[in-house]
């Protein structure tokens, strides 16, 4: 990609061009400097709390829902208790965290499901994560990397960012980007991985005004390479 893209604008090509398979190495080694503890910022003490938090979490800020959950679980602190809520009363408990009606439905179905096909335990595998209303591959790939501590990246609109400027894939699509970033690195590593470009993308690699020159990983990124000497 970044070979494409000097072509067009007529740069010189860096040096070394490095592929993205390289690129991949050297972030994975440049963000574990910089965050050692590769860590969720969702608060939870449990795997249940982790898969409604995560649901809560969607086009919300992890510190809004950090505020919302210590209440909800104090009045729902199971998957049993969460099914027979009162869908107004759980509604008026995350109205914060937006898209209220939605996920107060998400949440409770998620729930039942939860209690009527996994006895009230979080399963540990895709195929039976994504049984669950309200829980897609994101949500998923947070579960199992997180919780269980098994192999998953989730990619959410940070690890979109990161990975498209880091040159390890060119694509918007979530399945593709997954598919990308995973080919490229040992499974064991994309939990982790995946935890970083998130704290990256809050602290340094912004959606606007990223914060380049500070940035260790800007001696191979292709979109600090193209752009830096332009913003």
């Amino acid at each position: 990609m970044i070979e494409n893209l000097t072509k067009l604008l007529k740069l010189p090509k860096p040096n070394p061009p490095y592929r993205a398979q390289e690129r991949a190495y050297l972030a994975n080694k440049e963000l574990k400097k910089l965050y050692p503890v590769a860590h969720c910022e969702l608060i939870h003490q449990n795997p249940y709390q982790l898969l409604v938090a995560t649901i809560l979490s969607a086009q919300c800020t992890d510190a809004r829902v950090n505020m919302v959950t210590p209440a909800l679980f104090e009045k729902y602190p199971s998957p049993e208790q969460m099914a027979k809520a009162d869908i107004t009363e759980l509604e008026q408990l995350i109205m914060s965290t937006g898209f209220y009606h939605n996920k107060a439905k998400a949440i409770k179905s998620c729930c039942q499901v939860l209690v009527e096909k996994f006895n009230g335990v979080v399963p540990n595998t895709m195929e039976e994560l994504l049984q669950l209303p309200g829980v897609g591959r994101k949500t998923a790939n947070v579960i199992l990397s997180v919780a269980f501590r098994k192999p998953g990246l989730a990619v959410d609109t940070h690890v979109t960012r990161l990975s498209n400027r880091l040159g390890l894939t060119s694509s918007s699509n979530p399945l593709q980007i997954e598919a990308d970033v995973c080919s490229i690195l040992p499974d064991s590593e994309w939990g982790d991985f995946g935890l970083r470009l998130i704290l990256h993308g809050r602290r340094v690699c912004h959606a606007k005004n990223p914060e380049c020159t500070r940035c260790t990983l800007n001696y191979f990124c292709p979109y600090y390479l193209i752009t830096g000497d332009k913003r």
